[in-house]
């Protein structure tokens, strides 16, 4: 099932409050034992996710099989006030040999994306895709094979990345949507994340672990 069915999903879920500006405004409390908010889409069998303690922190881990579904949460986060995105993640293996550009190799070790809605004109949705990329290079953008332009993939790490190596990320949110989709973005509206293999038949780990939103 196309991926892209997942920005339709979200438009239709019920919008909440533009979040207070914060230091620091957690989206993901895994290492609270928490996951509040966060649901589950299935698009093709299921991806494994659960909240485990691995060296002494509970994080969540990701297991797929043949198999693409994710976790999101939909919280509006107002990019005036708190654009960077931060997190940490790491892989146990690369999905290696596939033509990430097309439909047949639109799978990632891990992603993180983040959504902005189109409300009624579900084609308004817009997203940025940060990934795991198993045969693109770092720093690599392209559309999203099944998006278009509306869904731009950004490669922050590569196959040079280590494996079973705790990676930590910061993206000024606002800044990526200038400069990849060409707009001045003030608000997104949800946050979501995949380890997915449907396409590619394949199988992938990885772990994620907290989410929050900054003002520095």
């Amino acid at each position: 099932m196309m991926k892209i069915v997942w920005w339709v999903l979200l438009i239709i879920l019920p919008l909440h409050q533009v979040a207070v500006a914060d230091t620091k405004l957690p989206i993901g409390e895994f290492s609270q034992n928490r996951l509040e908010g966060w649901e589950h889409k299935s698009f093709k069998g299921e991806t494994q996710y659960r909240l485990q303690a691995l060296d002494g922190v509970t994080v969540l881990t990701a297991d797929s099989h043949a198999a693409g579904s994710g976790m999101f949460k939909e919280q509006r986060i107002n990019l005036t006030q708190t654009p960077f995105l931060n997190w940490s993640w790491r892989i146990g293996n690369r999905l290696t040999g596939l033509n990430e550009q097309s439909k047949a190799g639109d799978d990632y070790a891990a992603r993180v994306y983040v959504v902005v809605k189109g409300g009624l004109a579900f084609w308004q949705t817009k997203a940025i895709n940060y990934v795991w990329a198993g045969n693109s290079k770092k720093d690599g953008v392209w559309p999203n094979a099944f998006a278009g332009d509306h869904a731009m993939m950004l490669a922050l790490r590569g196959p040079e990345a280590a494996l079973k190596v705790w990676q930590h990320e910061k993206r000024n949110v606002r800044a990526d949507f200038k400069q990849l989709l060409g707009e001045d973005i003030s608000v997104i509206d949800a946050v979501a994340i995949m380890t997915d293999t449907d396409n590619s038949n394949g199988q992938a780990s990885a772990v994620y672990g907290d989410i929050w939103f900054s003002k520095d």
